[in-house]
């Protein structure tokens, strides 16, 4: 097909840049736009009227997501609504697109309205369109012949919806890419819902996809019979502008230059413009479609505004980086017509000043020329977007400051030594601090940590740095100390301060404890105690009122291997003989932790079993037990297993334990059945558990970590694993489950994907750490670290110190050195905590086709006996050509790859 209209280079441009614009026609958040709708007849009227409605539109609230698109558009006469209504989620008619697309091209002085005559007998379109209906045929946008066929027994052919398909078609068209788009109309475009598409329509699908202007919807389908709404062709078309060359009267792009209560001045091809604006007036940035607000818009800052008779309608923020540059240098003095003279370096120059010209102090502060001192150091800034270059800022870098004054903090800056405050006058100023900076409250010493932003403060000031700060009133502070009471009502607490005295607060009213290892701790879970109580970090806030309460530690005592000589249960009083028959007496309470077989252990059940001679470890401070569990089993790594003797001895802490057996124990080992004694070595970490009476080994379990990779994550925290690519499950309800960086998580956290290194006790799963994947490109790599470029474009260098692994080509190296600039690699740690570098097998291909079912690629094979042809994707896979991501669908048959793969699934496909 010919393209007719007589400026193509100019329209190809346009309509790319609109086509760029566009989020690829996905549901919901494809970028569209909006004409005036008929209901029966037609509303020329309502249509002509090119002035921005007055009011907007009243179904359009603030927030709308495509508020911003809309608004634009509507003030810069593109689109319209009616009644006060635009009905943005009215789908979009074929007439309307039509109109909407020649009119952003700004061709509406091409439309005739004796052309009208032209149109097929079955293109019924409403009388208002019916002239760009015609120069859509005339510039062929539309296609005759195609059009002759559709079905219109339902609905006219204006009044019906526009289809994704048909907008794409459209679309192409208007970039004179028919002869590509045909080209293409024998291959599959890859979406599920590819036998949906038009034979006549795969082609131009396939092209809009791989220019980016297309992508598919949920579950990777086209859905090409879907309607576009008013509200996602609106936004189609104001993203468009940024890419475009085409103008409008009522809109001015420039450079701010001035901001005053209700007006903004633009500089506009040389031009000074002045727009009125008013609170009701909507300010957005380029890059949110939220709405902005007036101190949003900066000087020197490229900004757009739409509006007539010099009153902005609509102002965007393009830019907002300001056009300006800096010279600094040591003033030397001021010269007469308006201008300075400054040493940069040794050079002296000279720079112009006017009134508009600010001139700060290095708080920010406006000051006057006069108050700038000779060997300051200055920077002056001039904006860049005129050929004058005028002096828009002269500000002090550094000059002497003494002063005192009171204020409010602001912010404190330990690593930089610096704190920001606000003073009397309500201007900010930041001064430096060195360790000679005195702080009190009340005759009391504070520390920079009880400075918080809000304090009201008095200061000093010498040779710009801060001499003192005087508190005028209680801040939020901490202290140390060793906890020594609670009172009877829980409102007060006692304790021993770090230095002796002791002191007494008040508590609010429910302050918050923290213990480590105690979930939702309460201030029953402390231990008071004038010597041994916990050492606790103490929370005051401003009223010098305890709010939080954090254990630092605690002066317990432990005891093992202890032997139990009674206990009674209605005292609570329980006497052991330590290892040296030495007696002891503790009294349980309901704050002991318990710890015997089970579960959920409970003081009732533990009773039933604290007969004599039952072993125990406990920890106790005085008389109080703390802790008590039950010796059922033991952990450590073994020493010695005498088969003859009878017995198996462990090594663990600092003392050696000797169980016998009588009978052979039973041997647990993960992924490993019919396991025995044989199977342990010397070194070995296990854990023997003991029979009822405490003195045989029942079973011993071997202590051992494997990694894995979660393929799924079932009922019942069970998982499903898979490790060289053989599955397995197991349940890690009563594991401790920790994520990448050490925190606690659930076992509803884990997702497929994830790696985790799994220590079992036997076959029982005791602990599940989630391991960090690093996939990225080696770019560089000596003795000791690899700086490596991730998928998303950051790029670290990591330092490795100890052993470390390189998976390549089957063999396990050990050596950085064995890593090659260019490698991909996943970087791990191994579950010997080393780190791992799995190097990616690299493959180069010919594209064939993708396979979004089974989210799959096949490429051409090389012989007919070729059989490595088709490959998994990852779940994330990387596609790109150079520094551009692209899409899967994007890749067309033919196109030279380069795959690489781990365990046989790409992660990473790379466009030549």
């Amino acid at each position: 097909m010919t393209f007719k209209y007589n400026h193509t280079s100019h329209s190809k441009k346009v309509v790319s840049a609109v086509l760029a614009g566009m989020m690829a026609l996905s549901a919901g958040g494809a970028a569209m736009a909006a004409e005036s709708t008929e209901t029966g007849q037609d509303q020329t009227a309502a249509i002509t009227n090119t002035a921005a409605p007055t009011g907007l539109f009243s179904d359009i609230k603030v927030g709308y997501w495509a508020e911003k698109h809309v608004y634009k558009l509507a003030y810069q006469g593109i689109l319209l609504g009616n009644n006060g209504l635009f009905r943005p989620g009215d789908a979009v008619t074929q007439q309307e697109a039509v109109t909407m697309a020649i009119r952003f091209m700004n061709q509406e002085g091409q439309l005739k309205t004796d052309t009208a005559a032209a149109l097929p007998t079955n293109m019924e379109v409403g009388n208002y369109f019916k002239p760009y209906v015609a120069l859509a045929l005339q510039l062929g946008l539309i296609d005759k012949t195609e059009e002759s066929t559709v079905d219109v027994s339902k609905t006219s052919w204006g009044q019906k919806p526009a289809s994704r398909e048909w907008i794409t078609k459209l679309l192409i068209r208007s970039l004179d890419k028919e002869a590509e788009a045909k080209a293409q109309n024998n291959q599959s475009t890859g979406f599920a819902d590819n036998a949906s598409i038009s034979e006549s329509g795969k082609g131009y699908v396939n092209l809009a996809v791989s220019l980016d202007l297309a992508k598919g919807v949920e579950g990777n389908k086209f859905n090409p019979t879907g309607s576009v709404t008013r509200a996602q062709l609106a936004t189609f078309f104001s993203r468009g502008e940024s890419l475009t060359d085409t103008t409008y009267p009522n809109t001015s792009t420039g450079y701010v230059t001035g901001l005053k209560d209700g007006q903004i001045t633009l500089v506009v091809d040389g031009k000074a413009v002045n727009f009125a604006v008013n609170s009701s007036t909507p300010y957005f940035t380029k890059d949110s479609e939220t709405r902005a607000s007036a101190t949003d818009v900066k000087l020197y800052t490229k900004v757009m505004v739409v509006g007539s008779a010099g009153g902005a309608s609509y102002v965007e923020v393009v830019d907002a980086t300001p056009q300006v540059e800096s010279v600094e240098g040591t003033f030397a003095r001021s010269l007469s017509g308006n201008k300075i003279g400054i040493f940069v370096g040794e050079n002296y120059e000279t720079y112009s000043y006017d009134e508009a010209t600010a001139f700060i102090d290095q708080n920010g502060n406006a000051i006057k020329l006069s108050d700038i001192t000779a060997d300051s150091i200055i920077e002056v800034q001039r904006e860049t977007f005129s050929a004058d270059k005028k002096t828009v800022a002269i500000r002090v870098k550094s000059g002497i400051v003494n002063k005192s004054d009171n204020g409010v903090i602001a912010e404190v800056s330990t690593s930089g030594k610096t704190i920001k405050l606000v003073n009397a006058a309500g201007a900010t100023e930041q001064f430096a601090y060195n360790d000679n900076l005195l702080i009190t409250y009340q005759n009391r010493i504070m520390s920079v940590a009880d400075l918080k932003a809000g304090s009201a403060v008095k200061y000093t000031v010498k040779d710009s740095v801060l001499q003192t700060i005087t508190l005028s009133q209680g801040v939020e502070q901490s202290v140390r100390g060793t906890l020594v009471e609670i009172g009877g009502n829980q409102s007060t607490l006692t304790f021993k301060r770090e230095g002796g005295s002791l002191e007494a607060k008040l508590l609010t009213e429910k302050p918050e404890v923290i213990i480590n290892g105690i979930q939702d701790a309460t201030l029953n879970d402390l231990i008071t105690d004038a010597t041994n109580g916990d050492q606790v970090e103490l929370s005051l806030n401003s009223d010098d009122q305890v709010t939080r309460i954090q254990v630092i530690g605690r002066q317990m005592e432990p005891m093992s291997g202890v032997t139990v000589v009674s206990y009674n249960s209605k005292t609570k009083v329980l006497t052991v003989l330590d290892n040296n028959k030495k007696p002891f007496v503790f009294t349980l309470d309901e704050k002991t932790k318990l710890d015997y077989n089970t579960t959920k252990p409970t003081l009732a059940g533990l009773e039933s079993i604290l007969n004599d001679g039952r072993k125990l470890d406990l920890t106790y401070v005085g008389t109080r037990a703390l802790s008590v569990k039950v010796i059922y089993k033991y952990e450590g790594t073994i020493s010695n297993i005498d088969t003859s003797g009878r017995k198996i001895s462990l090594l663990s802490g600092n003392q050696t334990i000797t169980v016998p057996y009588t009978t052979l124990p039973t041997v647990e080992i993960y992924n490993k059945s019919g396991a025995s004694l044989g199977d342990l070595k010397i070194g070995d970490k296990v854990t023997l558990t003991l029979g009822a009476n405490q003195d045989v080994v029942q079973k011993v379990a071997l202590n051992t970590v494997a990694q894995f990779e979660v393929v799924a994550l079932e009922a019942n925290s069970r998982i499903r694993v898979k490790s060289d690519l053989l599955t397995s499950q197991f349940y890690v309800d009563q594991a401790v489950l920790t994520g990448e960086s050490g925190q606690t998580i659930t076992p509803s956290q884990l997702t497929a994907g994830n790696l985790i290194n799994v220590t079992f006790e036997g076959a029982t799963p005791k602990a599940v750490q989630v391991v960090k994947r690093t996939l990225a490109e080696v770019t560089a790599v000596d003795a000791s670290s690899v700086t490596l470029k991730q998928f998303n474009g950051q790029t670290e260098t990591v330092p490795v110190s100890g052993s470390v692994k390189v998976v390549k080509s089957g063999s396990t190296l050990t050596s950085l050195t064995s890593l090659t600039v260019g490698d991909r690699v996943e970087m791990t740690k191994d579950t010997d905590n080393s780190t791992r570098f799995r190097v990616l097998t690299v493959m180069s291909k010919q594209f064939w086709s993708y396979d979004g079912v089974g989210n799959q690629i096949l490429v051409k094979r090389e012989t007919t006996a070729d059989t490595n042809y088709r490959f998994a994707l990852g779940s994330s896979v990387f596609v790109h050509q150079g520094d551009n991501t692209l899409s899967v669908q994007s890749l067309r048959d033919n196109d030279n790859i380069v795959l690489y793969l781990l365990n046989n699934v790409i992660l990473e496909i790379q466009k030549q």
